[in-house]
């Protein structure tokens, strides 16, 4: 007799496939997990059939009925757990030639009698074929090996490709028959009467979850790719440990990972999962002690209770929580970076990925913060500034230092991710860069990708290793970060132990607390930032100039009154909606949405078409972004462009949006400067990321309100583009034609930070109803017990409060501890899928399923889970806790209520609606809400909530007008936070071009090579600048006087050569042995000095000098060495002053 003889009686066929597993266990551990898994998916397929409450799942096959949220939702993460392990170890048997420990095929036969033992407990029809309450898997009852042939691997899989086809086959017969087969409803029937009477009798069963639990340590293992096949593997024998670890001074290692040279590359101390997993640091510390002493190599340390796993290079770093192990080729690479990694400030940054003298400033930063131990760096440059191209060189210098092997760069558009992997490839050819959305190349560096392709590669799996391992990035660079983090997609950035630096374009102060927080930062303060308003200043971007144009009907919408008779008639004639209702007007906002005005449009692009820039000798406009507000709109105003101008013959201009075939190849097309179309309308998809220099004119023919949207859409005309406009004559700005008043709104400082994401529908009820049921708990003094049968109605406090119990608990057993967003969280989801942990909720108990549930995603689903009924459940929620005197506006909650009752008695011909019609009237009155209570309102919610879809909504159609609109004054308006330029500024720039394009003159090489001039010098330029029209006497003389001479202002302009600055502080050099951090300070200063010609001795206590000497240079030097540096400052500075 075996331990599986409670399943012979009502389930023959099972019991046949687990006594076949529990035979094979210690003599062919392949065949019996095999076994294992198909006695597992037999009884699945007969549980789908039997329990109606189950749905069918997504794909018939054993994983799809596992994840079925439905099945989560009946037998809880810790049946679910033992489930999906047997399935995993099942394939692996099938497919990997790995041999199978004995330990393991005796563990999943355990795991089985744990699946089956809760199938026959809750399904067994006669009471007398019920398993024992103390019945326990009994390993001595497993036969031991006998002479018997082991089956082979190909045997076994042609019996589970065979298997899988029959039960495909037989689903399938079964599905046909279904609403025929009496058989099925009578077994159903019977099963509904055996589960409602096996729910009566408790489960105190011991179903070995810790035993479960190391196992699932185990398979994380496996997935990293350590069979753990020796002995040396576990439990491994140690000594010389202190009193603290073991009073015997011996110990037993859990788990030790071992390289193929003989040392250990980690050490793994498993807790029970009771207990916090950080109580075996001090432990594991001590074995690394223990192992490093032994083998001259310091182990990487690891431990885990199953549920929490955390890691600890503690030569380089402080404990970080990952969600699995590192690989072996992994860990390797992180004991080798120990010693073997350079010092970033000694890695020279490649200046031919970059040459601006901010993004060799952000690219040190970040090395500053990786050096000291830091893991997140935020970088906060203007859109147009180069951030792609800084952290390609980033990318470069951390892998020439030995820091960066595999790095992921993340961006939210298709368009976007083609346009990094292209960037990569032209400036880094030696890293191989993956575009992850149309390749797999297992061997890239740089692999780029979507966040959602990256979330759905997180699970991919070659038999029972997966492909992205915790460890398998150095680096992530999120690009965008401000609006990418949040939500479900900040788990990738949780998942893998990587180093970590955003991207955002975002103004500093704009920037949502939340990215400050994920970067470790403080609010408002960016690893580094070079904003639009210095890039303008140096001359890398153009600034806008805003024109105001002021339609009347964009301004004020279209009255009826205010219009002439002619165009009365024609309003009235206009088909409004389906029932002939005539408005007196239609607001700005209404205008573009629903109704389109030829003339509005007309008016604009005639605007655009005649003060808009030009190129191509004034003869063409020059590229045009239009962004519309919505597609009728986008495709209404490409119909009046084509009627307004018909001589361009409808290419000239084209609509691009989501919705648009091809999209990519259109914007391909817009970003050549002499291809068709010049005219971009688009709605969202050109706001941010599209790179065209081209683009001088923008039209906002929406309103913008996100000051973040807002910036990016100025954005993408601020790209510099030379010879836009002929030979030497370059882009210098560009026009926003604001038809909406977004510029007046963003001036008058109207808007706020919008970084924030709101959170979902689901996260809001579920954080309402643990609100609610906090609430409750303070109110009843005895909360009693669960309930056999909750009423339809709750009409007590105590009854509504075993309801929310039910309904938190139930959404709480649906979520899939698998799910990469549930992970991290698996041991708050496992307490609360008991009923126990809900007995009372306490303050702590509420802060800590908020924190940690509230946000995952569930498979339970409701009786009707619409919108607009979860929107009223959420209405009816809060006013639930207004009646509890915890959430305030009563009086507003009640009027919302009372506005949807009376929508509804409109609708009474609607059977379902006259059913509550008795209650809708008394909603719509005054006195049933005298003293409602929470359980009144609960019954409320529960008969109306599935109505509420049911009321009403205007169909409004699209209407198209020919009102005659009026324009104002266009004027030319500033746009607060960039500065436009100036005349100066034009003279820097010509003078720069002409400078750096004549480096061959002799007073030009003095300039840049760090040799005196004189006065003639400067006189002969001066001529040059005059008679070449890059300048007038008085921008000359303006500029000498800002910069304390000519000399120091064309040296600004030029720069030093690199290798003449070394020189010049060559000698304070020698001789001096210099540390690390004083060498890391003169590398810092050589650098500023080549990028701008000069430096005064003030600037060496300001940034960047201060992030490497925050008190200054006195930090570093002795005084006598700091009079030194100033004066080869000095000297450097008077070669650039004529004698």
């Amino acid at each position: 007799m075996g331990n599986f003889a409670f399943l012979e009686t009502e389930w023959p066929e099972l019991f046949d496939e687990a006594a076949r597993a529990e035979h094979l266990a210690t003599a062919d551990p392949r065949a019996s997990c095999f076994y294992a898994r198909r006695c597992l998916e037999l009884a699945l397929n007969w549980l789908y059939r039997a329990d109606e409450s189950l749905r069918t799942p997504y794909k018939n096959d054993l994983s799809g009925m596992i994840a079925e949220p439905s099945l989560l939702a009946l037998a809880g993460p810790a049946i679910r757990t033992k489930m999906d392990v047997i399935r995993r170890v099942g394939n692996a048997a099938v497919h990997r030639t790995a041999t199978v420990p004995v330990a393991d095929s005796v563990r999943v036969t355990g795991e089985l009698f744990q699946v089956m033992f809760w199938i026959a407990g809750r399904y067994a029809r006669d009471p007398g074929h019920l398993p024992p309450t103390g019945l326990t898997f009994d390993t001595s009852l497993i036969p031991r090996p006998a002479l018997a042939r082991q089956q082979r691997q190909e045997e076994l899989k042609r019996q589970a490709d065979e298997f899988a086809r029959q039960q495909a086959e037989l689903a399938e017969a079964r599905r046909r028959a279904e609403d025929l087969d009496a058989e099925l409803a009578a077994l159903r029937a019977a099963i509904r009467a055996a589960k409602k009477a096996n729910e009566g009798r408790p489960d105190t069963h011991d179903y070995n979850e810790a035993e479960t639990r190391t196992f699932v340590i185990d398979l994380l293992l496996r997935e990293a790719g350590w069979d753990l096949a020796d002995d040396e593997d576990r439990e491994f024998p140690v000594d010389g440990l202190p009193e603290s670890a073991s009073r015997t001074g011996r110990g037993k290692v859990d788990y030790v990972l071992w390289d193929d040279d003989g040392k250990p590359l980690a050490v793994i101390e498993a807790k029970r999962a009771t207990r916090d997993p950080q109580a075996g640091r001090h432990q594991a510390a001590c074995y690394a002690d223990a192992l490093e002493r032994r083998y001259g190599q310091r182990p990487v340390i690891f431990f885990t209770n199953g549920y929490e796993t955390w890691m600890w290079d503690d030569v380089s770093y402080p404990p970080r929580q990952l969600q699995g192990f590192h690989t072996k080729e992994q860990l390797r690479l992180l004991i080798q970076r120990r010693a073997g990694r350079q010092a970033l400030g000694g890695v020279p940054i490649n200046s031919e990925i970059v040459n601006r003298h901010y993004q060799s400033r952000a690219i040190r930063r970040i090395g500053e913060v990786f050096t000291a131990g830091g893991r997140e760096a935020l970088l906060v440059m203007a859109t147009g500034s180069g951030k792609t191209r800084t952290v390609i060189a980033l990318v470069d210098q951390l892998s020439r230092a030995g820091w960066a092997k595999r790095v992921l760069f993340l961006a939210d558009r298709t368009a976007l991710v083609k346009q990094a992997a292209n960037a990569f490839r032209a400036h880094a050819p030696g890293l191989p860069t993956v575009n992850l959305l149309t390749e797999r190349n297992p061997d890239g560096r740089v692999m780029v990708s979507t966040y959602p392709t990256m979330m759905g590669l997180l699970g991919e799996m070659d038999g029972d290793r997966r492909r992205f391992g915790p460890g398998y990035f150095d680096l992530i660079v999120v690009d965008e970060a401000h609006r990418s983090v949040y939500q479900k997609y900040r788990a990738i950035f949780d998942y893998f132990d990587a180093l970590l630096v955003g991207l955002t374009a975002t103004p500093k102060d704009e920037i949502d607390r939340n990215t400050y927080r994920l970067f470790h930062l403080e609010d408002g303060v960016p690893t580094d930032s070079y904003t639009l308003e210095e890039a303008v200043a140096d001359d890398y971007l153009v600034p806008p100039r805003t024109i105001d144009v002021p339609l009347k009907f964009q301004r004020r919408g279209i009255r009826y009154d205010e219009l002439p008779d002619d165009e009365k008639e024609e309003w009235e004639s206009l088909e409004w909606d389906d029932e002939g209702t005539v408005p007196d007007e239609i607001s700005s906002e209404e205008l573009n949405r629903f109704l389109f005005n030829s003339d509005t449009v007309d008016k604009a692009l005639r605007t655009l078409m005649l003060h808009g820039v030009k190129v191509a000798g004034g003869d063409r406009l020059g590229k045009t972004i239009v962004f519309a507000k919505n597609q009728d709109h986008a495709d209404f105003l490409l119909k009046r462009f084509d009627h307004c101008f018909p001589e361009l013959k409808g290419r000239f201009a084209q609509v691009i949006t989501h919705a648009t075939a091809f999209s990519q190849s259109a914007i391909d097309e817009f970003s050549q400067h002499d291809r068709m179309p010049h005219v971009a309308i688009s709605v969202d998809m050109l706001d941010t990321g599209i790179d065209v220099p081209e683009v001088v004119n923008l039209v906002f023919f929406k309103l913008v309100r996100s000051k973040t949207k807002f910036w990016q859409m100025i954005g993408r005309g601020t790209r510099l583009r030379p010879d836009l406009f002929g030979p030497g004559r370059d882009k210098r700005g560009f026009l926003v034609f604001d038809l909406c008043q977004n510029v007046e709104f963003f001036n008058a400082g109207l808007a706020r930070g919008d970084g924030h994401v709101t959170p979902s529908l689901g996260e809001r009820l579920f954080r309402r109803r643990a609100d609610l049921l906090l609430a409750l708990d303070r109110i009843l003094e005895d909360v009693g017990q669960p309930p056999a049968e909750i009423p339809d109605e709750p009409a007590t406090g105590e009854q509504l409060r075993w309801a929310l119990v039910g309904r938190l608990n139930a959404e709480v057993r649906a979520m899939d501890p698998e799910n990469i967003l549930v992970r991290p969280h698996r041991r708050q989801v496992e307490q609360y899928s008991e009923l126990a942990a809900w007995e009372r909720m306490t303050p702590e108990r509420h802060s800590e399923v908020s924190e940690h549930l509230a946000p995952l995603p569930s498979g339970f689903r409701g009786t009707d889970d619409s919108e607009e009924a979860k929107r009223f459940d959420l209405l009816a929620l809060r006013l639930q806790l207004a009646v509890l005197d915890v959430e305030p506006g009563f009086g507003e909650l009640r009027d919302q209520v009372r506005e949807i009752a009376d929508a509804l008695l409109g609708q009474t011909t609607i059977p379902a609606v006259a059913a509550q019609q008795e209650l809708l009237e008394e909603l719509s009155g005054d006195q049933w809400w005298d003293d409602v209570t929470a359980p009144m309102l609960e019954a409320m919610r529960r008969r109306v909530r599935g109505l509420v879809r049911l009321i009403e909504r205007t169909r409004r159609a699209v209407v198209y007008s020919h009102f005659t609109d009026e324009i104002g004054e266009i004027s030319e308006s500033r746009l607060q936070g960039v500065a436009l330029g100036t005349d100066r500024g034009r003279f820097a720039t010509k003078a720069r071009i002409y400078l750096r394009s004549h480096e061959d003159d002799p007073v030009v090489r003095k300039l840049r090579h760090h040799r005196q001039i004189v006065a003639g010098d400067l006189e002969s330029l001066t001529e040059v600048f005059l008679a070449s029209g890059i300048g007038t006497r008085e921008d000359i003389e303006a500029a000498a006087a800002r910069h304390d001479g000519l000399g120091l202002f064309l040296r600004s302009l030029t720069g030093l050569d690199r290798e003449a600055v070394r020189e010049a502080f060559e000698p304070f050099r020698t001789g001096r042995g210099l540390t690390s951090g004083q060498e890391r300070f003169l590398t810092m200063l050589v650098d500023f000095v080549a990028a701008n010609g000069v430096v005064e001795a003030g600037q060496l206590y300001e940034p960047p000098f201060t992030a490497v000497a925050p008190g200054g240079p006195e930090d570093l030097f002795a005084d006598a060495d700091v009079d030194t540096l100033i004066s080869v400052l000095d000297r450097i500075r008077a070669t650039a002053m004529p004698v």
